[in-house]
This record gives structure tokens, sequence and C-alpha cells, in this order.
């Protein structure tokens, strides 16, 4: 027999209890006084990136035949008591025998159902007003300034019709809810005996979610980014001097970003508590009070307490409060072979947290590395560079990865994490 040690029986053996202390993770949800330190599995090199590509629900798609243009996706929550409510999308959009790319990331809360419903209607609804604008143009290219507006009103659209779906349950729309009783609209509302259409698209309204969404020409020469809320995109440059230059591309829609506390407050005169960040779903902040009175209180009669809601339903004078306006940016691509290379990173405001003051020192480290062609091969064919990203982010240390993905807490103590790097 072979004397030569087990190696990969080694590599995967888990190391000894360690303890974490408060500030030991990074962008934590925990508090102080969560009692620490607390326990966590100290795991070797190789298992601690195997755990970690397991959490992450890896997904990659290759654009062309080369594999120079390509994007990598993650998502991670290393609680598994919490399914994450991130989401992503990567897509190729085939208009007219010409390929568009599309690639997102979507952060929800308070519940998945309604992230769930956008990440996956968003490329369909993005294709079909492709489809529409490319046809009216016929043979002639279509301006990038025509594309970012269409683009902007794809995602209007789409966002308005979350509720305009449920109004439509009640001819007369909402002005009709006076003239019923909420037995009668509990009755339109709850068809789960006979397949729960309804009651599904009513309860996409309960929810929301952000998103930011990339979408590049079949040419590969233009670049348009909707943002709408918190999540960020970066482009990460290669430099003429081996180095890299690191653009942060999207703002945020949320109380850090003083222009758009200003714009908000501009269109609630009288308000001071009108800020919100703007996210797609979310209709109580969009329509006015009789909609979750009337219709979102019947869709669960009895059994919420809604004083939270009215506590905010009680100021609603002039809504919406929450935009569904994306904020629509072009950036132009050199697709010649010789051209430097360069990374689209979208992510959700989960890494940005973990990143903390640090982000551009990480990206930068994970550019000099990953992305300058000696990954960490998780495979021999194709390493994904999302996964070396947040494990850089992570602390770029089997230890460090390990407190987060093994830390012994019941409750959440990272934020759902999404990105993904898309190569231009």
């Amino acid at each position: 027999m072979d004397g030569t040690p087990d190696r990969c029986k080694h590599s995967r053996e888990a190391g000894p209890t360690s303890s974490a202390s408060f500030g030991d993770i990074p962008g934590s949800l925990c508090s102080p006084a969560d009692g620490w330190p607390r326990p966590f599995r100290d795991l070797k090199y190789d298992a601690a990136w195997e755990r970690l590509a397991a959490a992450s629900n890896l997904h990659s798609v290759q654009f062309d035949a080369s594999g120079r243009w390509r994007a990598d996706a993650l998502n991670f929550q290393p609680c598994v008591r919490t399914p994450s409510q991130d989401r992503y999308a990567i897509q190729q959009i085939n208009i007219q025998g010409r390929v568009w790319t599309l690639s997102a990331v979507f952060d929800g809360h308070l519940g998945s159902h309604t992230v769930e419903h956008v990440a996956h209607h968003m490329p369909i609804i993005v294709r079909e007003h492709l489809e529409v604008m490319t046809q009216k143009h016929g043979d002639r290219a279509v301006p990038p300034p025509l594309i970012a507006d269409m683009f902007a009103m794809a995602i209007r659209a789409f966002d308005d019709a979350i509720a305009n779906d449920v109004l439509n349950l009640f001819p007369g729309g909402l002005s009709s809810l006076a003239h019923l009783s909420d037995s009668q609209i509990q009755a339109v509302l709850d068809d789960q005996v006979s397949g729960g259409h309804n009651y599904t698209m009513a309860r996409l309204c309960m929810y929301g979610t952000t998103a930011l969404v990339a979408l590049v020409d079949p040419d590969h020469k233009n670049l348009w980014l909707a943002n709408l809320g918190d999540c960020q995109g970066l482009m990460v440059s290669e430099t003429g001097h081996k180095g890299w230059n690191i653009e942060v591309l999207t703002r945020p829609h949320n109380e850090e970003n003083q222009l758009e506390i200003e714009r908000v407050r501009n269109e609630h005169p009288g308000e001071p508590e009108c800020i919100l960040d703007g996210r797609l779903g979310d209709t109580p902040f969009k329509q006015p009070p009789e909609f979750t009175r009337r219709i979102l209180y019947n869709l669960y009669p009895g059994q919420h307490d809604t004083s939270p809601w009215e506590e905010f339903l009680n100021r609603n004078r002039t809504p919406p409060y929450i935009s569904s306006t994306p904020e629509v940016t072009h950036y132009p691509l050199d697709p010649s072979p010789r051209a430097p290379r360069k990374y689209l990173i979208l992510c959700s405001d989960g890494f940005t947290d973990i990143c903390g003051a640090n982000q551009r020192a990480i990206v930068d480290q994970w550019a000099r590395g990953a992305a300058c062609g000696s990954p960490r091969a998780l495979d021999d064919k194709s390493p994904s560079l999302a996964l070396q990203l947040l494990w850089q982010a992570l602390g770029n240390d089997p230890t460090d990865v390990s407190r987060v993905l093994t830390l012994d807490m019941d409750t959440p103590w990272l934020d759902d994490i999404s990105i993904v790097v898309q190569c231009l």
C-alpha cells in the first residue's frame, strides 16, 4: 500500500473549536449583547474554500466561445436557518439574431416573494421592450440615449404593474373599494382553492426589492446600468502601469445620498419624515392609504399587527414616497482584443457592509490576484471571480472565513450578499 498521506481527507478535516469576539465579524448584524465570545469551527484552507463555495449558490455564464466575456455570480447567507432574500440574474437576450447580455442583483426584504418574482421577470420585461424598440428602428442602430430611456421605462412599467394588476381585480379601481365590504374584498383575494392567482398577485405588494441591472449591447460597445435602491456597481479597469482603477458607477438611493434626500423633500414639501429608499414593490409606500387598509389588510385578515403600518399610513399624504424610476447611466466599452481588461462588479449592500471603509483596498487586492490570471483554482477550468472576491472581503484567510461560515448563532450575523462579476 502507498504510504503517501490521504491529502484529500487531510484537507477536508476541520480544525479545532475557537472563539470569535464581537469585532471579529465584518459588517456584523450582531450586537455586543449577543454573548461574546462565541464558538466557531476553525476550518483548514481547502475545507474553508469548499464550504464557502457550497454556501454561495454559485453560477457562471460564458458569453462567447473564447471565454473572454463571461459572468460569475453568487448569493451568500451563512446562517442556514435564514434563507437569503437576495437574488441575481445572468441571461443572454436574443433580439433578431443579435445577442445582448443582462446581469443583475436584487436585494429583497420582508420576504422572498417579490424579489423572486422580479429576478425571474425582469429579463423578460427588458427583452420585450428591446424587441419593440429594435423593430421600430429596423436596420438602423438605436442611439444609446434611447436605450437608456427604454431601460428606465421597462423597469418603471414593471413596478407599476405590480399594483395595477391587483387594482384591476376591482372594477373601478381604488375608488370602488369604498363600496365593497371587507368580506367582499377577501372573497376576491382569497382564491387559493382555485389556484391562488389573485392571492399571489396581491402578495407581491407586501414585499419589496432593490434592483441593479446591467445591459450590454451585441457589439459590446455600450453598457447601461439601471439602479434602484442601494446596491452598488463598480468598474474595475486595468491601467497602463500594471495597476487597476476602481470607479463607483452608482449612487445609493437612500438617506446617505444628499441629492436623493433633496429630491424626495422637494416632491413632498411640508413632510419632514418623507425619506425612504428607492425599491420595486413596497406598494404601501407608493399608493394611497386605502390600498393598504382595504386590500393588503384583507389579504391576511386578523393575522397581523397593523399598528406599525398605521404609524406610516397616518402620515401617507402625497404618495409615492419610494421611487420606482431607476437612475440609468451609460458607459462606453472597447471591444477590441487589445483593450485593457475591465470587470463590472454588481453587489448588494451586504457586500459593501463587510468591506466597510476597506472596499477599494479589497477590490484592488482581488484584481491584482484573481483577475490578473493567478486565481485560486477552485476547479481547473472555471474559477469563480465572484467567489474569490467574497473570500478576499471576508479576510483572505481560512480562519477569518471560518468565523463567518461556522459561527454558533441562531439568528443571522451577516446581511445577505449577492455578487456578480462580469468580464467586459
